[in-house]
């Protein structure tokens, strides 16, 4: 089965960049396009993707609380951020509002295709090489909403001197080989951890668990 992609972008000629490389691939397809917030949740409701790649600055409703909508309906689509990375300030408030990950306007079209199946697989679009930069710019400016979950560092007491290891080496931006060359353990195991920690920190994905790494203090920003 292929992937369903809504794009949204208030750029027509974004989505239709997009579109032309989707089109081409038998295994992912555009089944909508949107120019606004608003319009983007709209069409989940109605069409229920697997991945929904989401502009930030947009008319009316942004793409964070588009974000936030989409990923709480029907379905729960996955949601990956498509930014300007240099001066764009509402990456991290998208990721938190639920986003599983982000894309480079500028990125090859060809990285974009491979990030939303990656996406659309279950995991997040955390890229070893930009996540240091990425996670260490957001960690700067959080703003929790009112209604945000208990303390990170009370959400993070229940785990274990092991996890909060595995935890530590995920926040650095490690991949699951990395990590378990780092620790001198198998490939397998490390995905254990990884999958116990979402459960125990009531994390949606990988980049939540490098969100909530930099929160409690496991990772620092560089100085």
């Amino acid at each position: 089965m292929s992937v369903r992609v809504v794009l949204v972008d208030d750029q027509p000629l974004v989505r239709a960049a997009l579109e032309m490389v989707i089109s081409g691939t038998p295994d992912v397809e555009v089944v909508g396009e949107a120019g606004t917030g608003a319009e983007a949740v709209q069409l989940a409701e109605e069409l229920h993707p697997d991945v929904v790649v989401m502009d930030i600055r947009m008319p009316g409703m942004d793409g964070i609380e588009a974000t936030r909508l989409v990923t709480a309906g029907p379905g729960e689509p996955r949601v990956v951020v498509l930014t300007t990375f240099d001066d764009d300030d509402y990456v991290y408030a998208a990721l938190r509002a639920g986003a599983s990950g982000f894309l480079v306007k500028d990125m090859a079209l060809d990285d974009i295709l491979t990030a939303i199946r990656v996406v659309a697989a279950g995991d997040a679009l955390i890229a070893p090489s930009v996540t240091r930069r990425l996670i260490a710019e957001f960690a700067r400016r959080p703003e929790p909403a009112p209604s945000a979950p208990a303390p990170v560092s009370r959400r993070a007491s229940g785990i274990t001197d092991r996890e909060r290891e595995i935890l530590t080496l995920v926040g650095r931006g490690l991949s699951n080989t990395e990590i378990a060359a780092e620790l001198v353990i198998s490939v397998a195991t490390v995905k254990t951890y990884v999958t116990r920690l979402l459960a125990k920190l009531d994390a949606r994905d990988r980049v939540q668990l490098v969100i909530l790494a930099y929160e409690t203090g496991l990772v620092t920003l560089p100085r």
